[in-house]
């Protein structure tokens, strides 16, 4: 009983019961939607979303932001595109977009974690150098002439519909999990977030695990830029662009506080089916697919208004019971004299 509790207690819990909701409202709209096929595409498309949401829950554990998550998956999707087009061994293209995440993150930390910039401008002026050398790779032009086995990939099932793709990155996001959960420097990252002078104080390297934040967080994009090249088969200059909002959100949706050190990754794994599946939700219920941002901007207002809300509500409490506690024991003391 108290195990059932205490996962209705989590964030994600509720995360998860809102797309469960949305679904299902969607379902009694239109009851074509709740064919099997229809969810588990839902599920399918959600995972380039869900690498770079997991990869961002990182910046956001350590109370931080990424916002070059989408020019860098997009600058690795061109990279990995072009190499693999022009005939590069697969795994040498692979291995490049992955350094490439890799020093995305270290320079992100360094600029962070080191030089104390704040970490939006920072990263900020990242997506903008990412974003002008993704022009002089791509272009005007387009990266289209992907093999035709490349782009397979994306459609093989592993288990029922799920593709091969989705079923990795909830294997990954579950050993992230994990590890962040039951080992002791994965719970440095919440540590950090929570406080970051008193982590210090008790031993933990607070800067440290900023850097390995961001690195995490480059590679987790690098990882969905190939995807993205594998998933979509052509690759531009505005590829990635705005996925960052959708990161940040999915996050935010699946339970994270963007003050830092509260959240779960399996919570940005939620969050990102729900983003995934706005535009595809929108056409079952008869809406152009044009509104997917917009709807993807209100909810994201609406749930850091309600976090922001939560949060002061919380510190209101506690300050109260402190108050309470100080005031009993100089009652107590009184009694004695």
């Amino acid at each position: 009983m108290s195990v059932i509790k205490k996962v209705l207690k989590a964030r994600e819990a509720s995360s998860f019961c809102f797309l469960v909701a949305l679904f299902l409202v969607v379902g009694v709209i239109n009851p074509s939607f709740l064919r099997a096929e229809n969810i588990t595409a839902c599920f399918n498309t959600s995972v380039v979303y869900t690498l770079i949401a997991v990869g961002m829950a990182f910046a956001i554990f350590v109370g931080e932001i990424d916002v070059s998550v989408g020019s860098n998956l997009g600058f690795v999707a061109a990279v990995v595109g072009t190499m693999i087009q022009n005939g590069q061994n697969w795994f040498l293209a692979f291995g490049v977009g992955l350094v490439i995440g890799l020093i995305v993150g270290i320079i992100n930390g360094w600029g962070v974690a080191i030089m104390k910039v704040p970490s939006l401008i920072f990263t900020l002026g990242t997506n903008g150098i990412l974003r002008g050398l993704m022009y002089l790779t791509v272009g005007v032009q387009q990266v289209n002439q992907l093999p035709k086995s490349f782009k397979d990939i994306s459609s093989m099932t592993l288990i029922g519909n799920f593709t091969i793709y989705y079923c990795c990155a909830v294997l990954l996001t579950v050993i992230i999990h994990f590890l962040l959960t039951r080992t002791r420097r994965g719970r440095y990252f919440i540590a950090v977030g929570d406080n970051a002078g008193g982590a210090e104080l008790v031993g933990i390297p607070a800067t440290a695990t900023k850097i390995w934040a961001y690195v995490i967080c480059g590679v987790m994009a690098a990882i969905g830029g190939i995807i993205f090249a594998s998933r979509i088969g052509i690759v531009t200059s505005l590829s990635g662009n705005g996925y960052e909002m959708k990161a940040v959100a999915a996050c935010v949706l699946g339970g994270i506080s963007l003050s830092g050190g509260v959240g779960s990754v399996i919570g940005a794994g939620i969050g990102a089916i729900i983003m995934a599946s706005i535009s595809y939700l929108l056409v079952f219920m008869g809406f152009s697919s044009n509104y997917d941002n917009a709807i993807t901007g209100v909810i994201l207002m609406t749930i850091v208004v309600a976090d922001s809300l939560l949060q002061k509500r919380a510190a209101v409490k506690n300050r109260h019971a402190r108050l309470a506690a100080r005031t009993e024991k100089v009652t107590k003391e009184g009694a004695v004299r």
